[in-house]
This record gives structure tokens, sequence and C-alpha cells, in this order.
């Protein structure tokens, strides 16, 4: 059984282009916890996960189960917002055995994981399928379980459900809560949408705007499983964060000229 471990960004600062993108950010994040990244688009969301993955070079320290994050690594699975991110030319199975199979795990261990994770996200009847054959919603469901036949102890997820329709984003939502609950994984997950955060996270942390951003707020949602957007302590919560975003929204608008003070 897979050992979920935690995170630390300790004075986490990240420079791309020559401008300070991100600035100073500490955060803990609790092994099984499922913790969201909720802000406007600039504001070093997507940039952070990026450094827990291993693909940005930051300054600072960055630890994944107390050790040092130096680049990327199997212990740490990523579910992009494309699902091009599937090979065209593999099956569904395959696709989710690719991962094992480099690893050195046998045919038998390979059919054994892939039928597992299929199952779990309720594609192993599309198993010999191409992904060309699926829908958006079915080839993110083989990206995750592509993710987890790898077993990593840490999943991130950037925004994997913007550019599909309400409806399937609303279904995959609901897997993704049933899977997170089914695994005890760690989950960091980037998104702008507040409800969807509401509906997911442990906790909901937003960002300030760039350059230089910043963790501006650490919410706890404490609300049972599944969750009602309607409950009034969700409410409360969906108005809270919407008022964070919204006054990082302004200062940026101010910032660029786009809006005055009598505006705002």
């Amino acid at each position: 059984m897979t050992k979920y471990e935690g995170i630390r960004l300790d004075g986490v600062g990240v420079t791309l282009g020559g401008t300070e993108v991100v600035a100073n950010v500490d955060l803990d994040i609790a092994p099984g916890e499922f913790v969201c990244l909720l802000g406007p688009s600039g504001c070093g969301k997507s940039t952070l996960l990026n450094v827990i993955a291993g693909f940005v070079p930051a300054t600072g320290g960055v630890f994944v189960g107390g050790h040092e994050v130096k680049g990327p690594g199997v212990e740490r699975g990523v579910v992009f917002q494309s699902a091009e991110a599937l090979f065209p030319w593999l099956t569904v199975r395959q696709n989710v055995e690719y991962g094992p199979k480099i690893r050195g795990a046998s045919r038998s261990e390979c059919a054994e994981i892939s039928e597992r994770y299929l199952r779990l996200v309720g594609l192993f009847h599309a198993s010999d399928k191409l992904p060309s054959e699926l829908s958006g919603g079915m080839r993110q469901r083989v990206q995750i379980a592509r993710v987890l036949a790898n077993e990593p102890s840490v999943i991130l997820m950037d925004e994997p459900f913007g550019a599909l329709d309400a409806q399937t984003r609303e279904v995959l939502q609901r897997e993704v809560d049933r899977i997170w609950r089914a695994t005890g994984a760690t989950i960091v997950f980037v998104t702008h949408d507040i409800s969807e955060a509401i509906l997911l996270a442990d906790r909901v942390v937003t960002m300030s705007v760039g350059p230089r951003a910043r963790i501006k707020t650490v919410a706890k949602v404490d609300l049972e499983h599944p969750r009602d957007l309607m409950d009034p302590r969700a409410l409360a919560l969906h108005r809270m964060l919407r008022d964070d975003i919204g006054s990082e929204v302004n200062k940026s608008l101010r910032a660029q000229g786009l809006l005055t003070e009598e505006a705002a």
C-alpha cells in the first residue's frame, strides 16, 4: 500500500524570465490532505504546483516526505489540464500500464495494476479503446488512473477539468472526491473555481496577484462529504473566498490602470 506523504514549502520563491513571480511562500500540507490552490490567472498557483512537481526550480526549500525536491520524481504524479498528455497510439490499458512497465513490473503485475485502477475510475470496460475513441471526461479519468498506477505519494492536479463542459466537470469532481477518500492520497489541486475548491478541499489556499505572489489566506473547509454548496456554511465560505479573490483582481486592474478607486 502506498504511504502518502506530506509537503512543506519553506520560503519558496520563483523567478521566471527575470521576474520574481512567487515570493516567500510557506505552506505545510499533511499526509492525506486535499489542498486546493485557488485564485485568478497569473497568481502563481500553477507555478507552485510545478515547483512541487520538480518541473520549475525555486529558492527556499521544497520537501515531500521530508526529502528535498530537486527535480521530477515518480513519487509525485501530475494530472494535467489537457488530455493530450495520454499517448494516442496506446490503448487505455497500455497507457495505464506504461509507468509500471517502465519500472520493471511483470506482465501479470501490469495487468493487475491497470485493471485495479481502471475499475477505480470506472473505465475497465474501455481498456482496449484508443484515447481518440473516448470523450474528454473519459480521457481525464484515464489520466488519473495512469497517475495512480505509479502509486505516487503525492498527486498534483493542474486545473484538470478546466477544458470540460460544466456537466462533465461536475461528474469528475464527484469522481475525484470518491477516489481521494478511497485511496487516502495527498492531493494538491489547482483551480480558479471557488465552488470546486469548496466541494473538494480540506483547506483552500488563496494567493495574491503577481508578480511576487504570496499566500493570502488559508481557509479550512469544515464540511462533511459529500458536500452541499447550498449549506449555509458553504455559502459563507464562498462569499469570503470570493471577496478575497475579488480584492486581488481589483488590485491587479488598478495596477494596469483599468480600474479607478471610484469604480472599485
